[in-house]
């Protein structure tokens, strides 16, 4: 007979369990089981055919794949590591500025971000022309495109990572370390290299995984940017789109194991030593640039760097005032005014993608919310048999690219199944929902897991001993504390789903198409304004959700704290 608390964890992983095997083990099993399947047979002919002479293009868009990623990692760091070390350790004119500016790209959602550079950089863009005409140039000096184009969005676009991640080790690191070093007559180069910046792996090592597995499963850039260059996300794609669902699978398999396979290796070389301090120490502190001609370069570097950063952002709202058809054979645009806003608001037609995407990503958040905090709190707060597979299963969504999630589910629930209670639902509109729940609970799950282990178990066990039954002080204590990490991670999470690309171009019907959808569509119509005002609708609510996380959760977190 189990007792009330075995009992109450039976309860609580009942659904939980479910859940995970119903949505996120069996799409996966499903798709590595299709990948063995050749005419209906099984067999190993698709990975022969993945292989073999015959299908270069499929080795040559992995190789591809993973080798832009890994560049991708290495400029991301070039960029994003020496700008948290700037901000960090110097004091200048304007550096509180600049810093909040640095991570303005992660406002820009993959595709958005994506057409910003190709209208700012890219053969007909704005720069290249503008100095064609300056100079009186045949043809434009430079142009954005292939691999290049590629490597400077990943670049711009996953920089932050990095940057996020230095500063926040940076603010942690303890000053007297270097101080150390430097009095044992150690230079500055040989203090960052042998003291700051082992210390700093942990947070590196986290970025440079982050920055390779969102690399590898980059759809945008290469779909819009490749010009003929394939990397493997796209061949799914292509495979999808031309009926091969086998061969589709296959190559969802190896794209799954080589992201995996990265995420492995970058553990085990961080596991490797210890990167921990051993002295307590003061908090960081910035040196003030004395002198002046550095001070003022630094601070011309940074306006310029501002200049940079935020000129696919203006060039997103100036194009988003550009009505249709008054922009075709001209060079630069030349009429302005906000139709396509007006038509956004009074159309239901060109509505319509806005309201599916704040629908289904309000379902997806509303599912990973209340599945997330179940989740979290079990893997927290109860000991049970195979926890650390129930976590593992937790994040195998973000491990995985996001095609490879779309393919997953496509494979899954084109029949049939228990799972979705005998229905079939590619084709309709909880599949999109469906595929941002998956997709997005480990980020809920995480930030609650922040929260949970900070909350000592004493406080559980004091309501209880005053006679309150569990899920009283579940629903009145615990929720409370942790609900902070709980809405910064659906408000993550929503962020995400409002921007998703890679997975709803695989998944979405015509009645429940998503922004990011109808500014692929507009695109292609050459409506360059009415995609823009789309874009600027995403960017809009991204900035507003980082705004209200930013104040709102930072309040209710000190609250709680008091």
């Amino acid at each position: 007979m189990l007792n009330a608390d075995k009992r109450r964890t039976l309860l609580l992983l009942i659904p939980v369990i479910l859940v995970l095997v119903g949505y996120v083990l069996y799409p996966t099993l499903r798709t590595a089981y299709e990948s063995f399947l050749h005419n209906g047979a099984f067999s190993l002919q698709n990975y022969e055919d993945f292989f073999g002479t015959k299908a270069r293009a499929n080795l040559q868009a992995l190789w591809n794949s993973v080798w832009i990623s890994l560049l991708s990692v290495l400029f991301s760091a070039l960029i994003g590591i020496p700008l948290a070390y700037i901000f960090n350790r110097y004091e200048f004119p304007g550096r509180r500025f600049f810093s909040n500016i640095a991570i303005m790209p992660i406002v820009l959602p993959s595709l958005v971000g994506v057409m910003a550079f190709m209208f700012l950089y890219g053969e007909a863009g704005l720069i290249p022309n503008a100095i064609k005409d300056l100079l009186h140039l045949s043809d434009v000096p430079f142009k954005i495109g292939g691999i290049s184009g590629i490597l400077i969005v990943h670049a711009y676009t996953m920089y932050p990572y990095f940057y996020m991640t230095a500063s926040s080790a940076l603010g942690n690191l303890d000053p007297s370390l270097e101080e150390a070093a430097s009095n044992l007559g150690a230079n500055r180069f040989k203090v960052f290299w042998q003291v700051t910046f082992p210390l700093l792996t942990p947070g590196i090592v986290a970025a440079s995984l982050l920055v390779f597995m969102v690399s590898m499963a980059s759809f945008s850039a290469p779909f819009l940017l490749a010009g003929g260059f394939r990397v493997l996300s796209l061949q799914i794609y292509f495979s999808k789109i031309n009926g091969d669902l086998e061969m589709a699978a296959t190559q969802s398999v190896i794209l799954s194991i080589v992201s995996i396979s990265f995420l492995l290796f970058m553990r085990w070389y961080q596991s490797r030593k210890d990167y921990r301090m051993a002295s307590k120490g003061i908090g960081a502190h910035r040196s003030e640039v004395s002198n002046p001609v550095l001070k003022w370069t630094m601070v011309t570097i940074g306006i310029l760097a501002m200049i940079v950063l935020l000129l696919p952002h203006a060039t997103l709202l100036l194009l988003s005032l550009v009505p249709e058809g008054t922009w075709t054979w001209q060079t630069y645009p030349t009429a302005f005014n906000f139709e396509n806003y007006t038509m956004l608001f009074d159309t239901p037609y060109i509505w319509e993608p806005v309201r599916n995407s704040l629908i289904m990503a309000f379902l997806a958040c509303l599912g990973v919310f209340v599945f997330g905090i179940f989740t979290s709190y079990a893997l927290v707060k109860r000991n049970f048999i195979g926890k650390n597979l129930l976590d593992i299963l937790v994040m195998i969504p973000w491990a995985l690219p996001a095609t490879v999630v779309g393919m997953n589910l496509i494979l899954a629930f084109n029949s049939p199944s228990p799972f979705s209670f005998g229905k079939i639902l590619v084709g309709t509109f909880w599949i999109l929902p469906l595929a941002y729940f998956v997709r997005f609970l480990p980020l809920v799950v995480r930030s609650t897991n922040a929260v949970l282990e900070q909350l000592d178990d004493s406080i559980e066990e004091a309501a209880q001993n005053l006679g309150a039954k569990w899920f009283y002080t579940f629903r009145k204590i615990v929720i409370p504390i942790i609900l902070p990490g709980v809405l910064s991670g659906t408000l993550l999470a929503f962020v995400q789903a409002v921007g998703e690309f890679p997975t709803s171009v695989l998944l979405y019907t015509i009645g429940n198409r998503p922004i990011s959808i109808e500014i692929m569509n507009q695109l292609r119509m050459f409506n360059v304004g009415q995609a823009a005002a789309y874009g600027m609708i995403q960017v809009g609510l991204i900035a507003i959700v980082m705004f209200i996380s930013s104040r709102f959760l930072g309040v209710k977190a000190e609250k709680s704290l008091g």
